[in-house]
């Protein structure tokens, strides 16, 4: 099943009932307005001269705008390449090169940070006000109509991971993986399809988690309200006087939650609170499950296996905190779809309660690496249909996943991944560096903290804040390290290199 079908299907069955409400009353849509504004964009945007496969960049927060040029893209038979409005301006260039995008959409708050990425695009829309084609000008001349079906093995999505390791790495997504998404979202994350009762409250970026509910929602006829960003007290309102019943958020803003005071009775009509994006502490998820709601539900996925692959549903948190609290610990069972073994370095499966690679096999995981075959880093992703994640973990006797480690160093904070190398390559400019190790720590907001260790040349003289000041004028604000230590010297391990799990217990164990 493709995307479009699925949206103008939902234009039929649902055509009078509100699809998606804005905070304001322009931005409401019905099903019927919404599957006609998509129909409309796609044909537009199709009309420019862009043909199907061609990537188009999409640079927006959150808004009913959004949700309609992310639809309309994949409907057109285009690849959404979603830029994360977080990243630095450099990682958007870099993005639209890797991806040799031809199209670009842009909110006009982003004007003066975009202008790299419009000169490398042939065609460009703007919504709001700009110098090109606007959005709404794009719609208003275009004609109506059905899109003709495409192959569920289409590419409709190009996602970049959350930064870039200096060659950015794009997994190619098609109308298979996310209907795939659909299906395990709706069965084990919701628990079944919502009701016309229902509603999704997006409080996160569409370009994360959050976007994962908006064809569940859809294709079910239930109501989605975007929030333009993350706010503790607009979120309570949408839930206490909107109707929210549903919603994903990252153990940050759980944390943030629980520090504007919220209570039981704020989040009544909740029915489900997922979590995603980092490991939430033991004593934070208890926080959230007597103070906030009962109705706890976590997936694990992967920008290469799009989620869900595992879910620690809400009666596994009941058990945990009742019970077994080892359970809480863990990442959840597979979701419906999905085939998870764990391996060892050859390859084979290891005994339950071994730690080895996670592996992955469905109709989730990703087509492969966009560019892979001329980088012999990517070309090994994929294995006889397996995904190696690069997670190393454990499985139970009952099939429950616990993650254990990194196979790489990668540092997950706020929901967001960082890339060590990527950080240490932007401190290594500072003059006088000499050596410089990041890595995350444990924190009950962050899930981790970014911390950067350096270590001066002889003779130089390197402050903190000299290292601040350059990460902020090079590196979106969430990989900017939280902390940064002028040392001595770094510990190395028996080949040379630095040692960083042994920095990583350092700080671990230093009181806080």
């Amino acid at each position: 099943m493709d995307i479009g079908t699925l949206v103008t299907r939902a234009g039929r069955r649902y055509a009078d009932r509100v699809a998606v409400d804005g905070l304001l009353s322009e931005d409401r849509r019905t099903f019927a307005e919404l599957a006609d504004r998509v129909t409309r964009t796609a044909s537009g945007l199709l009309a420019l001269g862009l043909r199907p496969g061609d990537r188009v960049l999409d640079l927006q927060s959150n808004s009913t705008a959004y949700l309609e040029t992310d639809l309309a893209v994949r409907a057109a038979g285009l690849v959404r390449v979603a830029l994360n409005y977080r990243l630095h301006p450099t990682d958007w260039q870099r993005i639209a090169t890797d991806s040799a995008a031809r199209g670009l959409i842009y909110h006009e708050q982003f004007a003066d940070d975009v202008e790299a990425v419009r000169q490398q695009t042939e065609h460009v829309i703007v919504v709001g006000d700009g110098p090109e084609t606007s959005l709404e000008q794009l719609i208003d001349g275009a004609t109506a109509g059905v899109l003709p079906p495409r192959d569920p093995d289409d590419l409709c999505g190009l996602h970049y991971s959350s930064g870039t390791t200096g060659h950015p790495k794009g997994a190619q997504r098609t109308h298979r993986n996310w209907f795939a998404s659909v299906v395990n979202m709706t069965q084990d994350v919701l628990g079944g399809p919502p009701g016309p009762d229902d509603c999704y409250v997006h409080a996160g970026p569409v370009t994360h988690t959050s976007g994962l509910f908006v064809l569940p929602f859809l294709v079910a006829g239930a109501r989605q309200i975007v929030l333009p960003g993350w706010d503790p007290e607009t979120f309570l309102e949408a839930v206490a006087e909107r109707g929210a019943t549903h919603t994903a958020l990252v153990p940050t803003m759980v944390s943030r939650l629980l520090s504007a005071g919220a209570t039981r009775d704020d989040l009544a009509g909740l029915r489900m609170l997922g979590y995603a994006g980092a490991p939430m502490p033991p004593e934070q998820m208890r926080r959230a499950h007597d103070e906030l709601t009962p109705h706890l539900v976590q997936y694990y996925g992967l920008v290469e296996a799009i989620p869900p692959v595992t879910v620690l549903d809400a009666a596994d948190h009941q058990r945990g905190l009742s019970s077994d609290p080892d359970l809480l610990t863990s990442a959840g069972r597979p979701a419906l779809g999905v085939e998870l073994a764990v391996v060892d370095e050859d390859g084979r499966r290891v005994a339950p309660g071994e730690v080895g690679e996670v592996i992955t096999r469905g109709d989730h995981v990703m087509a492969g690496y966009y560019n892979a075959g001329e980088r012999a880093d990517l070309s090994k992703a994929v294995v006889d249909g397996w995904l190696h994640t690069g997670d190393l973990g454990r499985l139970s006797e009952d099939g429950h996943l616990w993650l254990v480690d990194r196979k790489g160093d990668m540092i997950i904070s706020g929901g967001y991944n960082i890339y060590p190398r990527e950080v240490e390559d932007v401190i290594a400019e500072v003059q006088g560096v000499n050596e410089v190790a990041v890595v995350g720590v444990t924190d009950p907001d962050w899930g981790q903290r970014v911390v950067a260790l350096v270590t001066t040349r002889q003779g130089a003289r390197v402050t903190e804040d000299q290292v601040r000041d350059h990460c902020s004028g090079r590196l979106a604000a969430y990989k900017k390290p939280k902390e940064v230590r002028i040392v001595e010297e770094l510990p190395l391990n028996s080949t040379g290199k630095i040692a960083k799990k042994v920095l990583r217990g350092q700080l671990e164990g230093e009181p806080r």
